[in-house]
């Protein structure tokens, strides 16, 4: 729980000097070191990939030995995600960086599609321009495993307690989290959060108000109007595209099971194997899009979370299979993107069919939707600066 001393020491990221400790007891971690014997020799009989464990504890302890600090530790997996990057993808491109202050600390806001490579590609695209990484939230549902809250930890991650059912237990757990976020971005330390709790496993990102009225408890707690407060917070929202999605079927077979029998149950290790999956997996193009600071005040949630959506959908990077999936005129030829999306429809079952479909079109329709808005919107401005429209 937290103290005076360390407030936040229940839910924070690790410091520099927890680093070597934290190190330690995951190399003494049996389920850690068999989860990697278990990924790297998939085809072999347990009992035999067990007897690599103490090789494969010396190797780790050697690659380690020069970690200690929680830079140390993000030079490490920018290294890691490089190389990840250079298998799993056709290359990553970004935008909207340079309106951005290295020296400023920001709120960053993005679209949700998968649970690891989301904020990884965010630090990612800020460690190449040379820009401080930042402090990820992750809820503890991925926690379940002692070894994945001390690599998430290592990681600069923060904890959101989702498992907090009691309504008084909940509402104290969100004010700490409030506290939190706002404390590290006084203190120089930006924040990445998806924009709703759980992937956009249909295609439709939108942010949730009430993750924006979590963030506002500690403005009413300061006294602060909302529209003061989240200014305050220089929110940032941020947009991920990938071409092509590892888990497209996964998510479609959840969403399927969902219509059809109201329910779907998650195996034990099945949110680990989609962490798997989405760092291995083909992802094709991905473009990372930084939007504006926004600066103009918001009375309340739902014009502030229109706004991030706003910037989100107007940021997309659409690629052929999107625009295939829509049934959009495009001006290229779709090409091997065409064969790959004509494919993976045709391997798989019927009944998933209009899920992933729904999945790769949602992005076209909806940044489609928002420019024409924008276009109306900009045009009735111009009529009413011209003085031939009425303001009713």
């Amino acid at each position: 729980m937290p103290n005076q001393t360390d407030p936040f020491k229940d839910i924070r990221p690790y410091f520099d000097h927890e680093v070597p400790d934290a190190i330690r007891r995951l190399l003494d971690d049996a389920d850690f070191l068999h989860a990697i014997l278990n990924y790297r020799l998939a085809s072999w009989p347990k009992t035999i990939r067990y007897l690599f464990t103490p090789v494969l504890r010396w190797l780790l302890a050697r690659k380690a030995k020069g970690l200690r600090t929680v830079s140390d530790v993000q030079h490490m997996v920018a290294d890691f995600l490089q190389q990840s990057l250079h298998n799993s993808s056709a290359g990553v491109s970004v935008s909207g960086l340079e309106h951005l202050d290295p020296k400023q600390s920001y709120l960053f806001i993005s679209n949700h599609r998968d649970i690891a490579m989301d904020p990884a590609l965010v630090n990612w695209c800020l460690h190449q321009k040379g820009m401080d990484t930042v402090r990820i939230a992750i809820g503890d549902n991925l926690l379940k495993m002692p070894c994945a809250t001390e690599l998430m930890k290592l990681n600069k991650s923060f904890i959101v307690k989702r498992s907090i059912k009691a309504p008084r237990e909940m509402l104290k757990a969100l004010g700490h989290l409030s506290a939190y976020i706002k404390d590290s971005l006084e203190t120089g330390h930006s924040i990445w959060i998806a924009q709703k709790e759980g992937r956009a496993k249909d295609g439709l990102d939108q942010t949730d108000e009430a993750i924006l009225k979590m963030f506002y408890i500690e403005g009413k707690k300061r006294g602060l109007d909302f529209a003061t407060y989240m200014q305050s917070l220089n929110i940032v929202p941020v947009c991920l595209s990938y071409e092509f999605d590892p888990l497209d079927r996964a998510k479609a077979n959840e969403l399927h099971q969902l219509a059809s029998t109201g329910e779907y149950k998650k195996s034990e290790m099945e949110d680990i194997q989609s962490i798997v999956q989405g760092i291995v997996g083909q992802k094709g193009r991905v473009h990372v899009h930084f939007g504006e600071a926004i600066q103009t005040t918001f009375q309340d949630p739902q014009m502030l979370a229109a706004e991030i959506d706003r910037q989100i959908w107007a940021g997309y990077r659409l690629y052929p299979v999107n625009y295939l999936a829509a049934q959009m005129d495009m001006e290229l030829d779709p090409g091997e993107e065409g064969l790959w999306y004509q494919t993976k429809m045709a391997s798989l079952p019927e009944e998933l069919r209009p899920y992933v479909e729904q999945m790769y079109a949602a992005p076209a329709l909806k940044q489609q939707q928002t420019l024409a808005q924008q276009e109306q919107q900009s045009t009735q401005h111009k009529e009413l600066e011209d003085g031939t429209a009425y303001q009713l």
